[in-house]
């Protein structure tokens, strides 16, 4: 395994078309700075890149809904979301923006070396076209009914109430977003990726990070190169289904051009998965522009030592350890020099809902960064994650534990004794540390220091964030219990030598902490160095090769050091008055979803048009059994079932995962419509439907019939 000396560390791009929430916060953004302020610390070659998305159907589509230009849409929410990052206390080296104009050079570059490669593969296929609006319609602008659970308002790539991924072509009903129109099919040529081609290469990549097929050497020389389950798990899934082309053009206005000068191009742009992943890419060739070294950006992407960790949620993992690897892997093959490298690690996080409910911006059930950082400080909100981190499941941020933790830990805790310590050594000792500790006192404070470097190395290095966080607070409580069981207030009066070596030995603590929980508070930490009498922020010490966390290990103040003489309270604590707000908006917000279900159901419960006695004796209802079930792969709420009716097998795909388990459905007799026409539904046939009845807490049960003999019988 390479010793790596350099380390590149990126975020997924948030759409530009929305402000961010704290969700993205806790899966993205914030674990990616606490893990690369840690190796700032360390004196480690560190970068950090991130930007905005800035093109694709979601921009066009709330451009046209608010009557303004994409680049209006892009041009705030980037500002916005850059500003919100940066007042949470997000340490970019560079936030780019894929409508740049060295993004696009990039991902035209990418394009054309494929292309001369001969790697893409055209295919011409029919697409919904719009003949009011005189365009063909991307999945986002498709809506329709979804053939899973009749939802009505299902979008062309997923229906969000069922949660299925869909194409446009398997809407019932389809209407244009633009015009309510019904589209038309009509024929369009797009250049593909062949993620097929590089399958074998890929599985090897994915074998090199997966604990259960890494060779043991390398676990042992390198944990850190270690996937997470959840991201093994995801990739591996699409690697069982067997990769196949995917289209990297689409006909729209918005976007990069394709970059040739023919017929087959026009009117075409770069289908926005393919031209963000190599934001990373380009977003660090502008920081290295930034820097005055243009070339500088090639020892991270170009350089066998430099090791590339990309911060994810878990919806974006595939196109992090499948489609961008391919895509180096394309531009990598046949080339003698100016490889790239691919990423060692994509520590994927689980989602953090939301007082119980998921964020989603779609429905406006969300707390918002910007507007949260107006009322509350961005440490107490990023101790608070910090401590609730979804790492191997979904976690949930409440009103409640924010208090509780802002109140307690920081507060009653690290923030009382930070003030004691400087306000008693400010008034009985002129504001001095009175006393030289030895390394014998320091080691005596009941902490091991080296145990405690090593196990926070292990926490951050290990991507474990909720415990590095705790392993600092705990440095926090054992300075609270040293000071409190020392009562220097009373020993003073006996013996002033004594209450000098706890006051001393209580600053240097103050200097650990300052040091331990940066990664965390690092705003808080820097006014606890300024309380201390430093006058340089604490990342303006960071030296390449030299590591602050060292100076834990022996007390850094010296006896004489002159602290500020000034000291403040550095956590208010947080009242129920002041969430009282937050909880009433929260309501709010309920009750609105609430409303909408309870709209959705109405709608549901709207009889179809009527049917005539013919029609409905044109139906054929038999009794099937199952001998055969599995869950479909990227549709969470399917079931593939294989039915026996009658002397014929069957196979259905019912939308009944969520309430019922493959095993559960073997062995059970059900009735199906036999005679509905075949539909593709996820690239597989589905040959008829099972009957369901839906509860009053919406769960669906199937309907069994009961009888010895049923078996294809008809239901009269």
């Amino acid at each position: 395994m390479p010793q790596f000396t350099k380390t590149l560390v990126t975020t997924a791009l948030p759409y530009a078309n929305g402000p961010v929430h704290l969700g993205h916060l806790a899966g993205v953004y914030l674990p990616a700075d606490l893990y690369v302020r840690y190796k700032r610390l360390k004196g480690e070659d560190v970068i950090h890149i991130g930007g905005s998305d800035e093109h694709g159907v979601p921009i066009t589509i709330t451009a046209e809904k608010e009557g303004i230009a994409p680049r209006d849409v892009v041009d705030r929410y980037h500002r916005m979301n850059h500003e919100a990052f940066l007042k949470c206390g997000i340490s970019f080296d560079y936030y780019g923006r894929t409508t740049s104009g060295v993004h696009h050079k990039t991902a035209q570059e990418f394009f054309t070396e494929i292309e001369q490669k001969g790697i893409f593969v055209k295919k011409t296929e029919k697409l919904f076209f719009d003949r009011k609006a005189e365009r063909f319609l991307s999945d986002r602008y498709v809506t329709g009914t979804c053939p899973i659970c009749n939802n009505t308002e299902a979008n062309g790539d997923q229906c969000e109430q069922c949660g299925t991924h869909l194409s446009p072509l398997e809407l019932i009903n389809p209407k244009s977003k633009l015009s309510d129109a019904t589209p038309e099919l009509r024929e369009t040529m797009h250049w593909y990726f062949p993620l097929g081609r590089f399958q074998e290469e890929l599985e090897r990549y994915v074998h090199r990070h997966d604990l259960q097929t890494m060779p043991r050497e390398d676990i042992e020389n390198d944990p850190y190169s270690i996937w997470r389950p959840n991201v093994v798990n995801y990739t591996r899934t699409w690697l069982k289904q067997g990769l196949k082309d995917r289209a990297i053009t689409r006909d729209l206005a918005w976007g990069i051009k394709v970059p040739l000068e023919n017929e087959e191009a026009a009117g075409k742009v770069l289908y926005v998965w393919f031209d963000a992943v190599l934001g990373y890419i380009s977003f660090t060739r502008e920081w290295a522009e930034q820097q005055g070294d243009p070339e500088a950006w090639k020892r991270y992407w170009q350089d066998g030592k430099s090791r590339i960790v990309q911060f994810i949620g878990k919806d974006n993992v595939v196109f992090h350890t499948l489609m961008l690897p391919a895509i180096l892997m394309a531009w990598n093959e046949a080339s003698q020099s100016g490889c790239y490298n691919l990423a060692d690690n994509v520590p994927a996080s689980e989602f953090m809902t939301f007082e119980g409910r998921k964020f989603s911006k779609s429905r406006n059930y969300a707390v918002y960064l910007g507007e949260f950082l107006e009322t509350f400080p961005a440490d107490t909100l990023r101790y608070s994650i910090a401590m609730n981190y979804p790492e191997n499941k979904d976690t949930d941020f409440s009103w409640q534990d924010f208090q509780n933790r802002t109140n307690g830990e920081l507060a009653d805790t690290l923030g009382n004794f930070i003030k004691r310590s400087v306000d008693f050594t400010n008034s009985r000792f002129d504001g001095q540390v009175p006393h030289a500790c030895t390394p014998e006192e320091w080691n005596a404070l009941g902490i091991d220091w080296q145990e405690s470097l090593e196990q926070l190395d292990l926490a951050y290095e290990g991507f474990h964030f909720r415990e590095a966080a705790s392993l600092g607070m705990d440095i926090a409580r054992a300075a609270n219990r040293f000071l409190t069981v020392s009562e220097p207030w009373k020993v003073i009066k006996i013996e002033r030598d004594a209450a000098a070596r706890t006051m001393a030995l209580s600053l240097n603590l103050c200097h650990a902490l300052s040091i331990a929980l940066f990664p965390v508070i690092p705003e808080t930490c820097n006014r606890i160095h300024a309380m201390l009498g430093f006058g340089e922020r604490i990342e303006e010490l960071v030296t390449p090769g030299k590591s602050l966390l060292a100076e834990l290990l022996s007390p850094g103040l010296k006896r004489g050091h002159k602290i500020s003489g000034k000291s403040e309270i550095l956590f208010t604590k947080i009242e129920e008055s002041d969430i009282a707000p937050e909880l009433a908006k929260i309501e709010g917000l309920v009750a609105e979803a609430e409303k909408r279900e309870a709209g959705a159901e109405q709608q549901k419960m709207e009889f179809k048009p009527l049917i005539s006695f013919d029609d409905f004796l044109k139906v054929d209802l038999r009794v099937g059994r199952v001998i055969a079930a599995e869950k479909v792969q990227k549709a969470a709420k399917l079931l593939k079932l294989q039915l026996q009716v009658g002397s014929v097998t069957k196979q259905v795909l019912a939308g009944i995962a969520k309430y019922y388990s493959p095993e559960e459905m073997v062995g059970k007799n059900v009735v199906i419509v036999a005679n509905l026409a075949e539909r593709t539904i996820r690239d597989d046939v589905s040959e008829g439907m099972i009957l369901a009845v839906e509860g009053a807490d919406g769960k669906l049960f199937v309907v069994e019939p009961e009888g010895n003999e049923i078996n294809g019988r008809q239901i009269q």
